[in-house]
């Protein structure tokens, strides 16, 4: 178990005697909601542009797209251990950063989190493979770069995130979410996920970008040079209002040229919640112990926002 102080709501082995339960605990099931927003972006999407919207599909597409991203919460939890950020992180926020500390906490080994992350992602694969066959083999690009991405994020040699570029990957990771749902959909590319897709995606990035903070003693210590690592929390703190007005202006720039529903501009409204975090952020970067009411901001913000896209879509 990490010598780091546990937080009374961390995961234990006396309080997950179920195995079921231990395995879903395992994945940060919580964390799922944005992956789950991203798809009904995409649905939203196709259904805008004419399709009939084919409920299997759309239902399958959720299960996978879930079941990847969970994989990659436990591959990401696997390679921190590893490399020692979690056990080093004493100055985490649970639940939001730090990790699952199922390892940590001696819940599961490091062997028995790899095979289940691992496992996750292989499951993903043939249902993937039909969702292809369904849908066109673009699908398969999309898929495969999807999994690649959510391996290289923390897995050598690559681990993305510790060259700072986390923030890069997660944008991409949840584009390819909303553009993979409209796929499936409409079997062909089209512009319309990624015009709504990319504001949500960049609200999402800013989630992993805030989380940084109170790991950043954790991760400087493990060689984990996550954006905030580099460039310290008193130069890095601007970034998280950079992105937030690079995912609004977007928004509006899609709407002020017609290429989103001009209705959509109701998501922009999410900016109340973004920059009172963002305010938060600039006061207490140096103290990110009293950040957990800008971190549930974000994460308010990034679905409220999804949310409104999708509904807006939907009935557009």
């Amino acid at each position: 178990m990490s010598t780091a102080s546990v937080h009374p709501a961390e995961p234990r082995p006396e309080r997950l005697r179920n195995p079921l339960l231990r395995l879903l605990a395992a994945t940060r099931p919580a964390f799922l909601a944005v992956t789950l927003v991203g798809c009904l972006i995409g649905i939203a999407s196709a259904h805008a542009g004419g399709v009939v919207i084919d409920p299997l599909r759309a239902a399958l597409t959720v299960l996978f797209a879930l079941l990847a991203h969970a994989g990659g919460n436990v591959i990401n939890d696997y390679h921190d251990a590893l490399s020692g950020a979690d056990d080093a992180n004493r100055g985490r926020l649970f639940p939001f950063t730090g990790g699952s500390r199922f390892i940590q906490n001696g819940v599961h080994t490091p062997r028995q989190t790899a095979l289940l992350g691992y496992g996750l992602l292989a499951a993903v694969v043939p249902g993937g493979l039909w969702l292809t066959w369904q849908a066109g083999p673009g699908l398969l690009l999309i898929g495969l770069a999807g999994l690649a991405l959510g391996w290289a994020y923390s897995a050598p040699p690559l681990k993305l995130v510790c060259r700072g570029f986390g923030e890069v990957v997660i944008v991409a990771c949840w584009l390819l979410v909303v553009v993979g749902a409209d796929f499936v959909q409409r079997g062909a590319f089209d512009l319309l996920p990624v015009f709504a897709g990319l504001s949500y995606a960049l609200l999402v990035a800013n989630l992993l970008f805030i989380n940084q903070f109170p790991d950043h003693d954790g991760d400087a210590a493990s060689a984990k040079r996550t954006l905030v690592v580099r460039l310290g929390p008193q130069t890095a703190k601007w970034g998280y209002l950079l992105i937030a007005i690079a995912a609004y202006a977007w928004l509006i720039a899609m709407v002020a040229n017609e290429l989103l529903p001009q209705k959509t501009a109701a998501a922009a409204l999410t900016v109340a919640l973004s920059f009172p975090a963002g305010r938060d952020l600039l006061e207490h970067a140096a103290d990110p112990s009293e950040l957990t009411p800008a971190i549930k901001r974000t994460i308010v913000a990034a679905l409220a926002h999804g949310v409104v896209l999708a509904g807006v879509l939907a009935f557009s």
